[in-house]
């Protein structure tokens, strides 16, 4: 039987140190979307999650470093069907969050919101971080049979149960665990996420969100480990079997 009950939301902010943009850019999220507001911190020192909780936030202290481990830490405690990953930092748009939203209710197993498709632009790309979000998305549409313009950025949706179903819920899972450890890189799990939502047959859309200029804060990212770890996913993923992951239900 389908159900017919509104689906839930939660919204995951990930933090480290963002006062000056959660100050900003916090005060313009509709709360009213969504069932469960998770403020996912991990231990700033310049008084972010002290602020959220003067908002009214819930705020998870994560105990180990990276935004993987984020997740791992967190998804336990995410009661929403769906949930989003939204940077306050200044990158995401907050006001993207209605229409975001909007096409996950339509059926989507995952929604990205991409920096590339048609008019968006990233104000934040430098010539290098530019070409290797560009080359990434065309890797993974080559290997993985993907149709995507931005295979790379955090800011998207997703069935909550695609975790579990992509098993980026396995802290052991080779690809996730062991490449970051090889390169000494701290790994998302939005690359892998977008490669294998794509080799297993889930529904998957993108909407267009432009992504501003960083507000303070700094860009954590190791731009030449983290791009060597992030090939070899994309290239060892090829060899693994889509069978290995749990396929979508039939649409009807």
């Amino acid at each position: 039987m389908t159900s017919t009950s509104e689906p839930t939301f939660t919204l995951l902010i990930f933090t480290w140190n963002e006062i000056d943009g959660c100050k900003a850019i916090l005060p313009l999220v509709d709360r009213s979307l969504f069932t469960q507001i998770l403020v996912v911190d991990a231990h700033s020192t310049d008084g972010t999650p002290e602020w959220c909780r003067e908002q009214g936030f819930e705020v998870f202290t994560q105990t180990t470093n990276g935004l993987r481990q984020a997740y791992l830490e967190v998804l336990p405690r995410v009661k929403g069907d769906y949930m989003i990953a939204f940077s306050p930092d200044g990158n995401s748009l907050a006001g993207k969050l209605p229409e975001l939203v909007a096409k996950l209710k339509d059926g989507y197993d995952m929604v990205i919101v991409s920096r590339y498709l048609g008019a968006a632009r990233s104000a934040d790309d430098s010539v290098v971080t530019g070409f290797g979000n560009w080359m990434f998305t065309r890797l993974v549409n080559l290997l993985h049979r993907g149709r995507y313009t931005d295979v790379m950025v955090m800011y998207r949706g997703l069935r909550t149960s695609l975790m579990h179903d992509l098993r980026l819920d396995d802290p052991d899972d080779f690809l996730t665990k062991w490449t970051g450890r090889i390169f000494f890189a701290t790994m998302g799990n939005e690359p892998l996420m977008s490669a294998r939502a794509a080799r297993a047959g889930y529904k998957v859309a993108e909407i267009a969100g432009d992504e501003p200029s960083r507000i303070g804060g700094k860009a954590k990212l190791k731009i030449v480990r983290w791009g060597m770890a992030t090939m070899a996913q994309f290239l060892l993923e090829a060899f693994i079997p889509p069978g290995r992951y749990r396929r979508p239900a039939s649409k009807t």
